[in-house]
């Protein structure tokens, strides 16, 4: 799940009936995705039926393609996921209006303060949640694992009826039926066909861990479903902490949610039921989707079906659904963003400025601070203390150094604090607990240098301090007779914390399949993020549970996306990102300190790592200009990036001609200019709509790379009623000698009101 931080699986489901053993008899051959492109038939019924006789064609019987067949994609797009030998994938891939065939994959997930850590107190009438009637009669979609509908954060109190653009169902199924939803969960569904030939053996769901309906068994898509959308829930605390009132981005938005992801094998959401779950968003009528899922390196081009998330967003987008997805948690290596296409928001994570401090006080009388969640279970007097690698089980093993399970002499770890240092970043203080515990120590210090996402160890008090902390603690150890340290309780501290900081986790650009198209787009709080979750605990009681990952940022923008048609209902997905890209706080946070990144050297952050920047919400409704962009110039993109003019033909109902008019990539009209290559010179075109006031006039100011020069022309842009839309040219022109690595910079339109940034990254090369 991309990063969260309590020990949770996301795994996947098959069906049938009996008792409670759910089971799908094995068919021959697996499961593959026929995909056909754009519709050639608004009638859903004409498409399937289509669908039915290709199969049919192929097996040789009515009774064999309707047995075989899973889904019938005929809403958003169209294509099927069917049932079929190898031989007979090779065979349909050559019929009419196939464009591609692909076994179907598994993907994976992605895993109070924030809002008003981003400016969106709700006490205010001057903010963006205010203006935006807190994004009422929106529709948000969710794609995920589904809902806990019970949650305070799903009732309907103050909502508004159903919108009358809303055309989904709530579906029932095991544990869920349509009294589950209200006027803000006002849809739900759920998809398990894909996974069926995934897992060939039965699952038994008396456990819980898998309910055969909308319902969330794994709490991710609760947790991201309330992020985005959650009404207000007061008194909302984790273990005690963060305490305060929960709500959502768009706390007056609708929630509808299709669950995809699963508890079964090794876990994960298929590319079939992916596919489905966006079709049918597309007809149900949601204005925005949220989608905190994501492939692995290497990645899939997006034209290929394989990327199932490029492929459902674009249809989406080209019917004005904005698509807002998470970046992934490989960081902070770079080059492992993924949701990489250009039709995408895609969201890296930061921190805020709150902080859950714990005080260790060792035997000398000096405190120093780390931090924790664990408040219940604290031993509140001084307890003996020793350092891991000198109670190893075996002294030539250096697991102990990290406290890897099984590697401490149970004998001389009892009854201490034990202090681990991590390694490496598959050193975690999770399994690092369970080793302590299991070896009869009552408490752990974890030592490593990023201390970004907690969670509660369960077992033993956990606290995490960085090296130097660590290694203060080290040299007392080592210098005391008999070292002895006090773990106090955590405590929350808000707005006394540098912040935000990129998070360790947050996966970085550039883009490894298309290095031209900037990501991630935009940076949201995604770290130690309260939000409701499914029942826990002994008591199995419907709490909020914290949580971290680019999960949690992704529902973050989706929320305030939602606030902003709220505001401009004709706004395209594409001028609604450029909004949030062009208006974000680039540089600093609200401190007035650098954003940096907390990676392995904590550099300030550049657009590889948050875009345009933090996204500042109350500055995105008026962004002055926007750089606007339409199914069209996708078209065009693709093109330019080498696709054939069938496979890009098959995506629309155009008919590209590729060859004609070779498009240069570098000019598809983003919020950015990524430049992979500057050989000397280049020359790349944007256009801006002034969506200000009507006689507005803007001047360019520039900050070039380091080794690059930038001439912009023209250099004012004059604005009346009858000229909107004008064009620019930007010419990069290196004066460096040397081949090297990106360097960033930024290009700015401003007027009286207005500053409109975009990022500017170039790499020189002479190659």
């Amino acid at each position: 799940m991309m990063y969260t931080k309590l020990n949770l699986f996301v795994v996947l489901t098959l069906v049938s009936i009996q008792s409670h053993l759910y089971f799908i008899e094995a068919a021959t051959g697996n499961v593959y995705i026929v995909y056909m492109g754009e519709k050639k038939n608004e009638d859903p019924a004409i498409t399937k039926m289509s669908h039915y006789k290709m199969l049919s064609n192929l097996f040789g019987s009515k009774e064999a393609a309707k047995s075989s067949m899973l889904y019938s994609y005929k809403h958003g797009f169209s294509g099927f996921a069917a049932r079929m030998t190898e031989s007979q994938a090779k065979e349909i891939e050559a019929f009419p209006g196939v464009i591609q065939v692909i076994p179907n994959h598994i993907r994976k997930l992605h895993t109070t303060r924030s809002w008003e850590f981003m400016g969106l107190n709700d006490h205010s009438s001057e903010n963006l949640l205010s203006r935006s009637n807190m994004g009422e009669g929106i529709i948000i979609g969710v794609i995920d694992s589904g809902v806990w509908p019970e949650s305070g954060s799903f009732n309907d109190k103050g909502m508004n009826p159903i919108p009358s653009h809303w055309k989904g169902i709530c579906q029932g199924g095991e544990l869920f039926n349509s009294s589950n939803c209200n006027n803000k969960l006002i849809g739900a569904r759920w998809f398990i066909k894909g996974i069926l030939d995934q897992n060939q053996k039965a699952i038994n769901t008396s456990n819980g861990e898998d309910i055969l309906s909308a319902r969330d068994s794994l709490g991710h898509g609760t947790h991201t479903a309330s992020t985005a959308a959650g009404n207000f829930v007061e008194n909302v605390n984790y273990e005690g902490l963060a305490d305060g009132l929960a709500r959502g981005g768009a706390p007056r938005a609708h929630l509808a949610v299709y669950k995809v992801c699963w508890s079964f094998g090794s876990g994960g959401c298929t590319d079939a039921d992916l596919l489905k779950a966006f079709d049918k968003a597309i007809q149900d009528g949601v204005d925005i989707l949220s989608v905190s899922i994501g492939n692995s390196i290497p990645l899939f081009s997006f034209l290929d079906h394989r990327n199932s998330i490029a492929i459902g967003s674009f249809h989406a987008t080209s019917k004005g659904i904005t698509v807002v997805c998470s970046a992934g948690n490989d960081g902070p290596t770079a080059m492992t963003v993924e949701n990489t296409a250009p039709w995408i928001i895609t969201v890296s994570a930061t921190t805020m400025d709150r902080v859950f401090l714990t005080a260790i006080t060792l035997g000398n009388n000096q405190t120093l601070w780390g931090q924790s969640v664990d408040t219940r279970i604290h031993n509140h007097g001084f307890t003996r203390i020793t350092f891991s690698d000198r109670i190893a089980l075996n002294n030539s093993d250096d697991s102990a150094m990290w406290c890897k399970r099984g590697s401490l002499n149970a004998t001389l770890a009892a009854g201490k604090i034990i202090l681990c240092f991590s390694q490496s970043r598959t050193h975690n203080i999770y399994s690092a607990a369970i080793s302590v515990a299991e070896a009869g120590g009552v408490g752990l210090i974890f030592a490593q240098y990023s201390t970004d996402g907690l969670g509660s160890c369960q077992f033993i008090p956990c606290i995490k301090v960085d090296y130097e902390v660590g290694t203060q603690m080290l040299s007392y150890i080592r210098n005391a007779r008999s070292p002895t340290a006090k773990l106090s309780m955590p405590k929350t501290v808000i707005g006394k914390w540098l912040s935000p900081k990129v998070a360790d986790f947050s996966a970085r650009g550039p883009s490894s399949i298309s290095p031209a198209v900037l990501k991630p787009d935009i940076a949201a709080p995604g770290v130690d993020i309260v939000a409701a979750y499914i029942p826990f605990g002994a008591e199995q009681t419907t709490g909020y549970a914290l949580m971290s990952g680019t999960s949690m940022s992704c529902p973050h923008v989706a929320g305030i996306t939602a606030l902003i048609k709220s505001v401009h209902k004709n706004w395209s997905p594409a001028a609604i990102r450029s909004a949030l890209v062009t208006t974000a706080a680039s540089q600093t946070g609200r401190d007035g300190s650098y954003i940096a990144e907390e990676g392995s050297t904590r550099k300030a952050a550049d657009p590889f790592d948050i875009g345009g920047g933090l996204v500042n919400p109350n500055r995105a409704t008026d962004p002055g200009l926007v750089y606007d962009t339409e199914t069209d110039d996708y078209v065009k993109f693709l093109c330019g990036t080498g696709f054939s003019s069938k496979s890009v033909s098959g995506l629309t109902k155009t008919n590209a001609n590729c060859t004609k008019d070779r498009f240069n990539e570098l000019n598809l009209n983003l919020p950015s200019i990524t430049i992979p290559y500057l050989r000397r010179k280049t020359t790349v075109t944007r256009k801006v709509t002034n969506v200000g006031a009507v006689d507005s006039v803007y001047t360019s100011m520039v900050q070039a790379p380091q080794g690059v020069k930038i001439k912009v022309e023209p250099r004012t842009l004059r604005f009346n009623e009858t000229t909107k839309i004008l064009s620019f040219r930007v010419t990069f022109l290196s004066t460096g000698k040397v081949y090297g690595d990106y360097r960033f910079g930024s290009l700015i339109w401003r007027d009286p009101n207005h500053i409109v940034r975009i990022p500017v990254s170039v790499r020189v090369s002479f190659v």
